[in-house]
């Protein structure tokens, strides 16, 4: 039986990716022990891992998350706010598959998908 998932994406600069995940998304960090070259973020019950990777072309990464959530309208909100930035190509809409969904790309070019289903 499968209970959880928790992505592990990479990151360049540690220091830069806890920032950008806190002040930015609203996450935590996770865990009492700091590991060299590894990092676990949390918010609500989503967690995302990241590796180090120093020698990371951001132009060349290609690693995504979906994350599901509700009320996804005062997210996006909180996200502006905080003057997060939006992905170019990801605002809030309401896409043809019935997810109101918007994007956002982290500093090392990871992409972030927050989706919440409109069919319900």
């Amino acid at each position: 039986m499968l209970i959880d998932i928790h992505p592990k994406l990479p990151m360049r600069d540690k220091k830069i990716t806890k920032e950008f995940y806190i002040n930015k998304l609203g996450f935590k960090e996770f865990g009492s022990t700091d590991f060299e070259g590894y990092l676990m973020i949390e918010k609500d019950r989503i967690q995302i891992h990241f590796f180090e990777f120093k020698e990371l072309n951001p132009k060349e990464n290609y690693g995504m998350v979906y994350i599901r959530v509700e009320n996804i309208d005062d997210f996006y909100q909180s996200l502006l706010d905080k003057k997060t930035p939006i992905h170019p190509n990801g605002s809030l809409e309401i896409k043809p598959w019935g997810q109101k969904e918007f994007s956002v790309l982290d500093p090392d070019s990871n992409l972030l998908t927050f989706g919440q289903s409109i069919m319900d």
